[in-house]
């Protein structure tokens, strides 16, 4: 593509080096789909006659079809890239026709235009991924809608919560990540073709139909900045960094909640593993290695990023690079997705086990505090003297709600019979009514709004 310039042929070992056909072939499919555009662009301008075009497109057919059926045969290629794979087969099946197709354009353009092409429809992939994971976790709140269990900051008991309230923060991150990846494919939705290598294409070339023609909503505004900039490319990868983050956070509650010290759920047997010593063991593979396996998907971006940092406005060979982060950490986080979706519906929950945990009298000493709080208390007061409660229980070596009412009035002469209404777990969760609180109603009221969304995500996906 490029050897009319040189006398000798490049190292053995540096055309290894330098080949990107390892990794880029998989645009493949958009390589020869810009093929097709540009061959009927050219035939428009009257670079190319009827004969030429129908030979171009019959060679592109049946580059297509043997692709297909023949993976070995691409893989086996020794091109330099994806466009040098299907020029060269191009020239091979339509002779003098073929050689005319790359005219007017470069290399430079044809791998930006097939990289958006590609995110976009990778985001529409992880959207639909993210999706199944989202109605697996709603489906999963709604079956258990009533169950309680111990909200934790600093991973100690804090106050009382719906099951079905863990479940909605979690589908909200998700939810969250699939605005991210369709804002990365929005970014992604617009053509660089007849940018050229820098300058912009010396041919009269319609690029709005160009753009129409492969699915693009829009042309890029400039030819520099198209074959320069790859922005678009880290939307992309930091929408699936967050992704890998809230993967993370997920699998890590999943494998503390299945501890024999929380004993909150089931590890389904179709995601676990055991062990090769212990015949006892069931391990929390899949979580773990969601857990592990995020921190590919976060260093992609960063790989990106550093790459990038130290270019100068252009196209630089550099940019090679930007491809083979951004399909691994899709890859990655697809696979992560649907895994966790799986482990998410076979999961089974230790209902009695939560409920127990949910009791905990140091839950409800919020409660406590706003009861003082509604009968005047300074809530700074009120929360002094809740403090001081608890301090005195832990040194008689009891749970503070059983302190007779004579011992609670040495603290606060506010304190009431009533009190003991306050101090159940019920109570305390039916006054979270603010919207996205964990009152039941409220949060019935949430999976609701939940499923609507998620049915506009999966018909956007």
């Amino acid at each position: 593509m490029w050897g009319g310039r040189f006398e000798r042929a490049p190292d053995a070992g540096f055309w290894d080096f330098q080949r990107s056909f390892p990794f880029d072939r998989r645009l493949l499919p958009y390589e020869l789909a810009v093929d097709r555009a540009w061959s009927r662009a050219l035939r428009a301008l009257g670079v190319l006659n009827d004969d030429e075009l129908r030979a171009i497109s019959g060679a592109l057919a049946k580059i297509e079809s043997r692709a297909q059926a023949e993976p070995a045969w691409v893989a086996g290629s020794n091109a330099e890239d994806v466009h040098h794979f299907a020029e060269m087969h191009v020239m091979e099946l339509a002779g003098d026709a073929g050689a005319k197709l790359h005219t007017g354009r470069s290399r430079n353009e044809l791998i930006v235009t097939e990289f958006r092409m590609w995110i976009k429809d990778a985001a529409a992939s992880q959207r639909r991924a993210l999706a199944a994971l989202i109605r697996a976790l709603l489906d999963h709140a709604e079956k258990h809608a009533g169950v309680p269990m111990p909200g934790n900051t600093h991973l100690q008991h804090a106050q009382p919560i719906l099951w079905a309230h863990y479940l909605l923060a979690q589908a909200e991150a998700f939810f969250h990540d699939a605005d991210r990846v369709a804002f990365a494919a929005h970014t992604a939705n617009a053509c660089p073709l007849g940018a050229g290598a820098l300058a912009g294409c010396s041919l009269a070339i319609d690029r709005p139909a160009l753009a129409r023609e492969l699915g693009f909503e829009r042309i890029t505004r400039n030819s520099l900045d198209s074959v320069s900039r790859r922005d678009f490319a880290l939307d992309f990868l930091y929408a699936l960094a967050v992704t890998a983050q809230h993967l993370s956070r997920l699998a890590e509650d999943m494998t503390l909640f299945a501890t024999p010290e929380f004993a909150f759920i089931a590890l389904p047997d179709e995601y676990s593993t055991g062990s090769s010593l212990m015949p006892q063991k069931k391990n929390p593979d899949a979580w773990e290695l969601t857990r592990g396996k995020c921190g590919r998907v976060i260093s992609a971006l960063n790989t990106l990023l550093v790459t990038l940092k130290g270019l100068p406005t252009g196209y630089q060979r550099d940019l090679q690079e930007d491809k083979e982060p951004a399909f691994a950490a899709h890859d990655q986080t697809l696979a992560m997705l649907q895994t966790a979706a799986g482990a998410v519906a076979a999961t089974r929950l230790h209902e009695a086990r939560m409920r127990e945990a949910a009791a905990d009298p140091g839950l409800v000493a919020t409660e406590a505090a706003d009861y003082l709080v509604a009968r005047g208390v300074p809530f700074r007061k009120a929360h002094e003297i809740v403090g001081q409660v608890v301090r005195e229980a832990e040194r008689r070596g009891q749970p503070w709600p059983a302190l007779p009412l004579d011992t609670l009035r040495q603290f606060s002469p506010v304190f009431g019979a009533d009190l003991r209404d306050a101090l159940t777990v019920d109570f305390a969760l039916a006054t979270k009514q603010v919207p996205g609180g964990t009152a039941p109603d409220v949060v019935r009221a949430a999976l609701a709004d939940a499923r609507a969304r998620l049915a506009q995500l999966e018909e956007r996906a």
